[in-house]
This record gives structure tokens, sequence and C-alpha cells, in this order.
């Protein structure tokens, strides 16, 4: 399957009021039917401040009014499912908002029965933070509470205080979370910042990081080697998969955790019992180059554990738009690489369009990160602007100003212009999808190298009665390359012509999927791929 996610704010807005809601999102199923991707992830929808737009959770069973309710929310499930798509919710186990009645409690007073719900610690002898632990939004990753005279640990905002997984009342109450939703019939989760779950209990200071220069995220000059993806997390994650399992029919569990390829096949499980799909970022870190592409895929399927399976992420609402990164005239060649490696790709809205990162004037800025830390770039509000649905005012996003501006060229780069364009990356987006449904080797054909250079890469997929060749043009010239006796099945770029064999030219940014049609070498081994 492929999934589709959905920044709720920014999708589509039904009521006036510049935010997308659930409704906008039931109005545009038709539309993602058409797109061909067969499950949707929403961002948080849940009742929050929105100091982090969701991300502070404020009462996990409950849909934030911005949104609608939860008769909408169930019609919107059944309104999917009606069209075979699925829906997946994001979870947020790691913290929740400080107006949580859970935190309100623990903040109370020292012997409240939820006190150790969340991490509370004496100050250093010094009367400072417990140890030198900094917040991924910039500055100390502890608040001091003066009516209690102790701190508590964040990993995000000072709003967003952790819970204490090791507390069993806590992971009793946020598997029950998982319960209620599963209840409400969605088919998985995609599970927020789980490296983050568990600290190291000692409180030990986190070493600096030598690699650290000035204008990176302050959060990196240390390394994280006390509070990220320590081993708990995995029976915590276990404990989710158990649950999960109970309830019938396919249910999906989605990892976000930012690591080396190693430590994240761990979170498949020591026995395939933990997530169905540890997310894998690592596309979007990686040089934008064929031989670089080539060893990640090489590397990250060779070390996946038997029966694990694959899954590739080229975007999302944290990251600059992969147009932004590759450049538009390789969007096209990035929609045909997501689309035919082995394994579940993720898009984000607006990919499929060609959208680029929008520029956010000062007075604009919503995003916390970028507010706490100004100055360095790191804000995400640039990826997180509305939906472009057509030429009409607000791009068919809302009847009002939305709440982020709009991407310059919308009157020109909208979902209805490049519905209409056969050329448009739109279309190259559903063809790609069309024929991942048509052809098994796109799905659950294994993968071969063919060849990687400074300029191409080149690949197999293959089944017992397919074989597909997929060249990738990643550069910025015209390159020659010689291929088999093949069917031209798609192209990224204007080559006409179905038949193609032996010597080509293909231009900056082209791409082909090709159908071989002679003799069909047999299937390698996963693992044992040649190196590019």
């Amino acid at each position: 399957g492929v999934i589709y996610e959905i920044y709720a704010r920014s999708f589509q807005d039904t009521n006036g009021d510049g935010l997308g809601d659930l409704e906008g999102v039931i109005t545009r199923l038709d539309y993602l039917v058409g797109l061909g991707i067969d499950a949707i992830w929403l961002s948080p929808i849940y009742r929050s401040p929105m100091r982090d737009f969701g991300y502070d959770v404020q009462d996990h069973v409950a849909i934030d009014p911005l949104f609608g309710d939860l008769a909408t929310f169930d019609r919107l499930v059944r309104e999917a499912h009606a069209r075979s798509l699925r829906v997946i919710l994001d979870y947020i186990p790691n913290h929740c908002s400080d107006q949580h009645l859970w935190f309100r409690e623990s903040r109370s007073n020292r012997t409240n029965p939820r006190r150790d719900w969340f991490i509370w610690r004496d100050p250093a002898p010094d009367g400072g933070p417990p140890n030198n632990w900094r917040s991924e939004f910039g500055g100390p990753a502890w608040t001091f509470d003066a009516a209690t005279r102790q701190y508590y640990y964040h990993a995000f905002l000072p709003s967003q205080p952790d819970f204490n997984w090791r507390h069993p009342h806590v992971r009793a109450a946020m598997v029950n979370v998982l319960r209620f939703w599963l209840d409400h019939h969605v088919d998985g989760f995609r599970v927020d910042a789980i490296h983050h779950l568990f600290e190291a209990e000692t409180l030990a200071d986190n070493p600096p990081n030598p690699d650290w220069r000035a204008g990176e995220p302050p959060a990196e000059a240390l390394l994280r080697d006390h509070t990220v993806d320590q081993a708990e997390v995995h029976d915590a994650v276990a404990e989710m998969r158990r649950l999960t399992d109970t309830y019938a029919g396919d249910r999906a569990l989605i990892g976000e955790a930012y690591l080396p390829v190693d430590r994240l096949m761990a979170y498949y499980g020591s026995a395939l019992d933990g997530f169905h799909l540890p997310f894998n970022f690592h596309l979007m870190t990686i040089p934008w180059q064929p031989l670089a592409v080539a060893r990640l895929v090489e590397d990250y399927e060779a070390k996946l554990p038997a029966g694990g399976w694959p899954n590739w992420v080229l975007g999302n609402h944290d990251r600059s738009r992969l147009a932004s990164r590759v450049g538009p005239g390789q969007v096209k060649v990035a929609a045909m690489l997501l689309l035919t490696l082995r394994g579940t790709p993720t898009l984000y809205q607006g990919d499929e369009l060609g959208l680029e990162d929008v520029p956010i004037p000062p007075e604009r800025v919503r995003d916390p990160w970028e507010l706490n830390v100004p100055g360095l770039g790191l804000g995400r509000d640039p990826v997180r602007t509305p939906m472009v649905w057509s030429p009409a005012p607000n791009a068919g996003f809302s009847g009002s100003d939305p709440w982020l501006p709009l991407s310059p060229g919308w009157r020109t780069i909208n979902a209805a212009r490049q519905a209409a364009d056969p050329r448009s990356t739109l279309s190259l987006y559903r063809q790609l999808l069309a024929l991942r449904r048509d052809h098994p080797a796109l799905t659950h054909g294994s993968y071969r190298t063919v060849g990687a250079t400074d300029q191409i890469l080149a690949y197999e997929r293959q089944t017992d009665d397919e074989r597909l060749q997929i060249v990738l043009n990643m550069s910025g010239d015209v390159v020659r390359w010689t291929v088999p006796a093949s069917t031209l099945m798609a192209a990224s770029g204007d080559r006409v012509g179905s038949r193609l064999d032996g010597d080509l030219l293909l231009q900056p940014g082209e791409g082909l999927l090709l159908e071989i049609l002679d003799g069909r070498p047999p299937r390698p081994a996963i693992g044992d791929l040649p190196s590019p």
C-alpha cells in the first residue's frame, strides 16, 4: 500500500476559519482515490492548546473543535473505508500538554498520585537543572516549578512535559488510548518520537558532540546518548503491538525514529513483534546522488530482519519540501524513485504537485521551534502551508485568509490545473500509482541494482513473471545510457515511442520505467545485492 500524510490544518477548510478540518478531508477523499493511494495518515487532531499544533495533547480521546467532533471523525472513517482507504492516526505517547488533566494533577503537589506519571527531579546543588539535557526546540530540557520546588523534564517545549513510561499506570493509560481509537475503527497509528520514550535513569549528562558547528540546531551540540533510543523502548513498542494484534483485520504500527539504519532495525522487534514499519527517513538526509542512493538502498535491504518489510519517505511535515531539497528539475525523478523501490512509500500532501517551501514573513511565523531559535532556518512553517487546489480565491483551500501564506505560484501550480495536464507532476504520480497496482513486480518484486554512476541510477524489480528496469538521471546533464530491449511503461519527460533498445540520451531529470522483453535472470536474494 501507499500512505499519504495529511497535515490536517492545511488540507481543506470547510467552515471559513482559515484552518483545515475533518469535513474538509471528507470532501477530498475522492481526490485521494483518484491519486491512487491506499491509506491516509492524519496529523494530530486531538484537543490541544496548539502550542505545537496538536503535538501537545490536552485530551487523547477528544477531537479538537478546530477540526470537528468525534461524530465527524467516525463519519470520516466510514467514508474512507467505503472507498477502500485506510485511516492512520498520529499517536503521541512521549509527552502531552501542560494543560492535560494528568499533568495538572501531577503538578498540584508532590504527593499527588499522578506525580510520578511525569519526570520530576530536585534541582542540582547549584539550584539549576538536574543535568545538561537540552530541549529539541532550544534551551534546557528542564523547567522549574516554583510551587513544588522541582524541575520537570520535557524533550520538546516546556508546555510538553514527558511521560514517565516506567510507571505502570502511564503505560496502561496510554495503551488504553490506542484501544479507544481502535474501537473507533482506525487502521493503525504513526507513533510520534518513539525513540524519546525513555531516558536514562541515572540522569547522566549527555556528552558534547564534536561534530556540531555553530548555526546547527542547538540541541545537537550534545550527543543524545542518555535521552533517546534507550533499551526499554522496545518492550513498550511490543506492548503496543500486542494490543493492535488483538483486533481483526490489518492494523499498522509505524514508528517515527530518526536513527542510523543499524539502530532503526531494532524497532522491527526481536521477533518482528515491534513496528510493522519503523519510518525510514534516510532518503531525506543523504546527498541527492545516485551512488549515495544505491548504497543506502542496498545497506537498508541487507540489514532488514528476515521477514521485515521496507519503507521509504521523501517528505513530511517536519522537513524541507522535496522540491526544495532536490530542485524542481528532479521532482519527477524523485517520484519515480519513491514509487518503484521495494516497500511501502509515504507521500506528503502537496509533494504530488511539486510544491516548494513557502517563504514565511517574520510577522507570520507560527512554528515554536523557529520562534525559540530564530535565524537558523529551523522553522517548519514553510512545509506546512495550505494545499493548493485550484485557481479559485485562496487556492480553493478556504473561504477566508489561510492560517499560513499560500505558495506564491498557486494560481498556476495547483491540483486542478495539474489534473488536466497529462505531463504534470500530479499526472505522473497518478500513472505510477496505477502501475504499482497493476504490476506485482513493483510491490512484491525483488530489488537489484543494475548500475550507479555520478549521474545515473538503474535498478530492477522482478517477479517470476515480470522484469522491470528503472533508469533515473539524477543529474542536470544529458547522459548516454544503454538499456535492454524494453517496452516503455512510464517516463518523467517527453519521450515518445513504446519500444526502447540500446543507447539512449537521457535528458536532465529524466526517468524511465521499462518492462524488459528478453530473458529473466534468477532473482537475487535480498541481502546479497551487487555493489554499485
